[in-house]
């Protein structure tokens, strides 16, 4: 045999290695998309008949897509009979709260939600409380906080000691107030208070409407109290002390739910789940059994990060020394 016919028969069989190895890379990634698209589907409630959703509510809250889209969805799968929603968060934005009120409300619907709250319900997170049917929280539980706040820096004093003027010119006395490069004025502050004053009016009406109290007749409640859990059960601001197993014997002896269903964990889908960097962190987490590779793949991509800033009317509590 001559040192060209193997050359040829050399690449030949290179070439049958190639086409092997794509054809396995190719079929791995149906594998892996196969997988993902598998346990998005348990997530989702898809793949397994007569269960109840298990959906929690952390951190700060904003107006989120995905977790209203998330929602929806859950009211349309048949396979739930029910939403167990565990609340542990401070608050956020009012306009987050009051968007997760109506896509809860408009859930209720067609299925019973109970709220769970942990170790914090406070502000929008009391919100999206308000708009389960039925509340159970720990006796330890901080919850309350009912009111709206407005916060900004005002830093012209230090602008002035260095040298810096900010000029402006706008449409109207009332235009970017407050403004963090000029002291309040009296019309601003006005302005302003009528604007949170209103926002608050909203917000005890849903109390008061929701939870059929007084909420003058209640302690420091429209002054932004936070209650115990057992203060809160003692003025009606929840309906029972206890947890997940409280919650559970609600929706089964009050709502007819069935007994012994399967409860599932219900994550909003994010975009950033779906591109290169989250489907190798999810196709690792699988393969190696290392659990949140996936969600800190995601991490790096989401656009989330760039809302962490909270913009506009504040619902939120945090503890503070003065």
């Amino acid at each position: 045999m001559t040192l060209e016919t193997e050359a040829v028969l050399d690449r030949r069989r290179l070439r049958r290695r190639l086409s092997w190895w794509r054809a396995l890379a190719v079929i791995a990634a149906f594998v892996a998309i196969g997988a993902l698209a598998f346990s998005s589907a348990e997530k989702m409630g898809l793949l397994e008949q007569r269960q109840i959703a298990r959906v929690t509510i952390s951190g700060l809250i904003t107006e989120d897509r995905e977790v209203l889209r998330m929602f929806k969805q859950l009211a349309e799968n048949k396979s739930v009979s029910a939403v167990i929603l565990v609340v542990n968060s401070p608050g956020g934005t009012t306009a987050g709260g009051e968007a997760l009120f109506e896509a809860i409300r408009e859930l209720s619907k067609s299925k019973p939600v109970v709220a769970q709250f942990g170790t914090l319900a406070t502000s929008a997170a009391y919100i999206a409380g308000l708009a389960s049917d039925y509340i159970v929280a720990r006796g330890n539980t901080i919850t309350g906080s009912v009111g709206v706040i407005f916060q900004w820096a005002e830093f012209s004093g230090l602008l002035e000691k260095l040298g810096v003027r900010m000029n402006e010119v706008k449409s109207g006395p009332l235009k970017a107030v407050p403004s963090p490069f000029q002291p309040m004025d009296e019309a601003g502050r006005a302005a302003t208070e009528e604007m949170v004053a209103e926002s608050f009016k909203w917000f005890v009406g849903l109390v008061r409407d929701r939870r059929n109290i007084d909420t003058k007749s209640i302690p420091g409640l429209e002054q932004g109290r936070v209650f115990s859990g057992r203060d809160a059960l003692a003025h009606k601001l929840i309906d029972q002390i206890g947890s997940e197993p409280e919650a559970i014997r609600y929706l089964e002896e009050q709502r007819s739910v069935a007994k012994g269903l399967n409860i599932v964990d219900v994550k909003p889908r994010r975009d950033s789940d779906w591109n290169f960097i989250g489907l190798t962190g999810h196709l690792l987490g699988r393969l190696t059994g290392i659990p949140g590779m996936g969600e800190a793949a995601s991490v790096l991509t989401d656009d989330r990060l760039a809302r962490m800033r909270l913009d506009g009317l504040l619902s939120i509590w945090h503890g503070a020394e003065k």
